[in-house]
């Protein structure tokens, strides 16, 4: 038994080394990276008009252009401004108004007009974020220099404009930017997904031999002549690419094949119960192709698992990627221990088993052995009575 199984699996494998189809992966992964290329979102134009033209403006001004996702570009009119960015030359126009330094001084509500291009939401929402933590830095220093004039020592100017002194304490550090978030999530799932069309196609292949079917140990072999070529894909994309795209990398070799392999086995699994489902290769293809986006969207990878929907969150628990996202991030990017990832291989072996027995059980009812062994028990029984 142990040489046959020995004998599948090189088998396999050297296939697999003679026609290495499966190094499409890495070509895939290396043009998806060029838009995680250079790390993070910088910048990003935003036109100024300054209608005031006072030393005020002019700081604020010199305040936004410190800012690094924000390269400022001076505008004269607001009307060429409002063009530009409706032809997404821009992403926001700021317009400062007339007398902002006089309303300012005199502690008179002003109001700065602000329009954005909301298309993309992450250079939007980084543009607003700035924009607003630079206004109220400026906000605060006339508000000192303003109750400073009107008699108030530094101590009451702290406690009226501080109340609270709040210190923000990083649980972790998931990265350099939302890419180095995002981006192991995408591998986790190009992993999977290659892997699953591999495994499913090897199965349906062996299963529809026209010498037959084979026997079980070598359909085992031949899956687990599939591992090892995506073991070292996974030293690939979660140890070496991440060192060149310069993001966090934190686990080493050996942690990146413990968190992978149960992640394969897992995909096994699940393989065995697409076979039975499909039945013929092209199958594959028409049904699998289609499943790899809303798989990464329900990884919780772009969107929290807790912001789903109920019933949502059931179906992103039970795909073996969800879980492995959230193992291969934690330990990788967020400098998490093994150790406290137990809960997810559990899970990800958990759904391996699961899939894998209602795999056997089809089949097992296609090929009528579950009829024969209740027939069998019920005889079993009106004997006995």
């Amino acid at each position: 038994m142990l040489k046959i199984f020995w004998s599948s699996f090189i088998k396999i494998f050297l296939l697999l080394l003679v026609r290495p189809m499966w190094l499409l992966l890495l070509l895939s992964v290396s043009l998806m990276s060029l838009v995680y290329s250079n790390g993070t979102i910088t910048s990003l134009p935003v036109a100024i008009v300054d209608q005031d033209h006072t030393p005020t403006s002019r700081s604020l001004i010199r305040s936004l252009n410190t800012s690094s996702k924000i390269e400022t570009i001076i505008y004269e009119s607001s009307l060429q401004a409002y063009d530009d960015i409706n032809n997404h030359r821009l992403f926001a126009v700021f317009t400062i108004p007339r007398d902002f330094e006089k309303r300012l001084l005199n502690g008179e509500e002003v109001t700065i007009p602000a329009y954005g291009d909301a298309s993309s939401r992450l250079a939007n929402g980084l543009i607003q974020v700035d924009i607003k933590g630079i206004y109220q830095q400026i906000l605060t220093q006339y508000n000192t220099r303003i109750m400073r004039n009107s008699g108030f020592s530094d101590k009451q100017i702290n406690i009226i404009l501080s109340p609270i002194n709040g210190q923000t304490e990083p649980l972790y550090n998931p990265g350099v930017s939302f890419a180095a978030i995002t981006f192991p999530g995408l591998l986790v799932m190009l992993l999977q997904h290659s892997f699953l069309i591999a495994s499913t196609r090897t199965n349906i292949t062996l299963n529809s031999l026209p010498q037959g079917k084979p026997p079980k140990i070598v359909i085992l072999g031949s899956l687990c002549g599939l591992i090892p070529v995506w073991l070292f894909l996974s030293i690939v994309l979660f140890g070496l690419w991440p060192w060149v795209l310069g993001y966090r990398q934190l686990a080493n070799i050996p942690e990146i094949l413990i968190m992978t392999l149960p992640l394969l086995l897992g995909v096994l699994g699940l393989s065995k119960l697409l076979t039975e489902c499909l039945r013929k290769t092209e199958m594959i293809y028409l049904t699998l192709a289609f499943l790899t986006t809303p798989v990464f969207y329900l990884s919780g990878t772009i969107w929290p698992l807790d912001a789903m929907p109920l019933w949502v969150q059931i179906v992103s628990k039970m795909l073996p990627s969800t879980w492995a996202t959230n193992m291969i991030a934690g330990v990788n990017q967020m400098g998490l221990g093994l150790i406290d990832n137990l809960f997810n291989v559990f899970m990800i072996l958990l759904l391996g088993i699961i899939y894998g027995s209602l795999g056997f059980f089809i089949a097992a009812l296609r090929e009528g052995r579950v009829r024969r062994f209740l027939k069998g028990y019920q005889s079993n029984i009106i004997s006995k009575t």
